[in-house]
């Protein structure tokens, strides 16, 4: 009579494992989304900040960079996505940069919303593997109860 409920609450915790580890990887989708927009923050305080005559750091790549100094502002380049840039005047390029942000900002908002529903799901399987341990330990008590009685 009790045994069937042992596979059901591992099951619940087969799920709920796989939940978190859900949770973990959108967790780490948020952090490197975020690190995204403060780059994109960085760029864009950098165009703003920035004059023809600076010198600036350029990286070559391989933790490598080059001083060099800024000949025109009207001239940036900007990833549009896909692998594919423009080169666009700097107001063109910081209002690119600003919709890139939107749009990271509303990924953000969508990953937060689906840990929310898994923590919701999570919740609700926590609370029903909690029931079937209580209905498991009364189960186990009645029929203590029970062998009790009978050996009397």
């Amino acid at each position: 009579m009790g045994g069937g409920g042992g596979g059901e609450l591992q099951q619940l915790s087969q799920e709920l494992q796989q939940i978190q580890e859900e949770i973990e990887g959108l967790e780490a989708d948020i952090e490197d989304l975020r690190d995204e927009k403060t780059e994109i923050d960085e760029a864009i305080e950098a165009l703003e900040t920035l004059e023809t005559g600076s010198t600036v750091q350029v990286p070559l790549g391989g933790d490598a960079y080059v001083r060099a100094e800024v000949q025109d502002l009207d001239e940036v380049v900007v990833g549009l996505g896909g692998g594919y840039a423009a080169e666009q005047s700097e107001g063109d390029a910081i209002e690119t940069l600003e919709t890139k942000k939107d749009v990271v900002d509303d990924k953000i908002d969508a990953v937060s919303e689906d840990i929310d529903d898994l923590e919701a799901e999570s919740s609700e399987l926590e609370e029903k593997a909690q029931q079937m341990q209580q209905q498991q330990m009364q189960q186990q008590m009645q029929q203590m109860q029970q062998q009790e009685g009978d050996d009397e």
